[in-house]
This record gives structure tokens, C-alpha cells and sequence, in this order.
């Protein structure tokens, strides 16, 4: 039977909507199996194909995930609240907290890739930085697991010179962070610019995100302002779009 119908919404698309609502009202809960194809074929009379599209739906929304070899079972993780103003608050990286404490409370969270090195800026980031063409930036890659699912992709660029023989230059910053250790050199951020886009992964960012087939990432470019307007950190990241919630809460 074909996954589409003239005039109405395609079977599986309906299959997958009656899952949704199930795994909605607490029918299926975090971590439990759903009706697999051969239950789905039974059920509603449908192919394979129909039911194995309607299985595909919810993978691709961030809300099932498929085990090989034992099913199709509900995701089993919060997904994350970002506070994108909130998390940048001065008064957070100074006190030497994560910018991340905003955002997971007591979950854990754990950088299990770090790799630091100083090349040859990228032309965009080094119109950012306003460097010049031979200018150098100490790159700071990593990815970030939380309660064990790989989230987030970052790749901070900082000027070579401004950063020389600090711990921005290491793996491990301090307390605070990279934007602690930026204000003990007088190049503290006073404001930032966040510019967010979605697109679909390349494949080595799906490999290190673990993504299903299906799901796009978000894109948020950061870039941190010092006090006399320079642009000091160029942060590239790549988010799960299934893990995170992008939360602003500002003034009118």
C-alpha cells in the first residue's frame, strides 16, 4: 500500500500521529518499546514500508530511537532548555560557573573531546576578529555529551596573540571558562551576538552527534564583543535539534 493518499493525510503520517499522542499521554513512557512494523502491519492493515515510515517520523523527531536488533523504544531524555541571555549573564562566568549551569542543573555533563590549536583563521572568522590575512587563531574544538548523548559541536576562534600563554591555549581553561580567563587580560565579553540557522547534517557531524537518519542541526554562530567593541571569540556550534529547546527572555 503506497504512503499516500489523494485528499487525505498519508497512512503512516496518521500511524505516526496516533504514536506521538500515545507517547504524549504517558501510554509509552521514556525507555519503552513501541509497536514494532509487524504489530503496526497488523494493527492497520498497512505494508512494511508504511509502517517502517511511520516508525522513521518519530525517529526523526528526536522522539523514538532505534536499538538493532530489539525495536523502536521512546527516547529516554530530557531535552535541553537553553537559555541563551541567561547563560551569558557576567556575573555567572565570573563567579567561576559554566555557562552550561544555566541550562542542565544537576544533570551531568561531560566534554569528552577537546582539541586545541593555533592555524590560519578562515576569511570569514578573520573578518569577524578584524584580523589580517596571515593572522593566526587558537581554535578550541570540542563536543559535549550529556547524560550520555553527544548535544553539541563547538568551535571557538580567538586571536593567536591576544591568547598566547594562556589557558585558553590548553585544554582545560579553569573556573569560568574561556570568558574568565579573557577578563584577567582586560578582554572580558560585554556583549554577544548570537545568529541561528538549521540545516541538515554533513555526515561527520551526524557521526559525532549520533543522529538519526532525518534530523537536522541547529547552527548558532557567537560572537563576543569587549568593552572597547572588539570582537575577542568567534563560536561556531552545531546543536541536536531534537535535544534542545532555544529559550530568550528579555524586557519588552
Amino acid at each position: 500500500m503506497s504512503g499516500r493518499e489523494t485528499g487525505r493525510q498519508p497512512k503512516y503520517q496518521r500511524i505516526a500521529a496516533e504514536l506521538r499522542a500515545a507517547v504524549e499521554d504517558g501510554r509509552y513512557g521514556p525507555g519503552d518499546r513501541l509497536p514494532g512494523e509487524n504489530d503496526l502491519m497488523a494493527e492497520h492493515g498497512v505494508a512494511r514500508m508504511t509502517a517502517r515510515q511511520a516508525l522513521g517520523v518519530l525517529q526523526a523527531e528526536g522522539i523514538a530511537e532505534a536499538r538493532k536488533g530489539a525495536g523502536v523504544f521512546v527516547r529516554d531524555f530530557r531535552p535541553i532548555r537553553r537559555r541563551g541571555i541567561e547563560r551569558l549573564a557576567r556575573e555567572r562566568w565570573t563567579e567561576g560557573r559554566s555557562i552550561w549551569s544555566a541550562d542542565i542543573g544537576d544533570r551531568e555533563l561531560v566534554v569528552d573531546s577537546v582539541e586545541v590549536t593555533e592555524e590560519a583563521a578562515p576569511a570569514v572568522v578573520a573578518a569577524v576578529l578584524g584580523l589580517g590575512e596571515d593572522a593566526n587563531v587558537c581554535v578550541r574544538r570540542r563536543r559535549f555529551v550529556l547524560d550520555g548523548k553527544p548535544v553539541l559541536l563547538s568551535t571557538s576562534y580567538l586571536p593567536a596573540g591576544l591568547v598566547a600563554g594562556t589557558a585558553i591555549t590548553r585544554p582545560e581553561t579553569g573556573p569560568g571558562g574561556t570568558y574568565a580567563r579573557l577578563a584577567e587580560l582586560g578582554h572580558g565579553p560585554v556583549r554577544f551576538r548570537e545568529e541561528v540557522r538549521s540545516r541538515m547534517p554533513g555526515g561527520e557531524e551526524a557521526a559525532r552527534l549520533e543522529l538519526p537518519a532525518g534530523v537536522p542541526v541547529v547552527l548558532i554562530a557567537r560572537t563576543a564583543f569587549d568593552a572597547e567593541g572588539r570582537a575577542v571569540e568567534v563560536n561556531e556550534m552545531a546543536l541536536d535539534s531534537s535535544a534542545y529547546v532555544l529559550e530568550y527572555d528579555f524586557e519588552a
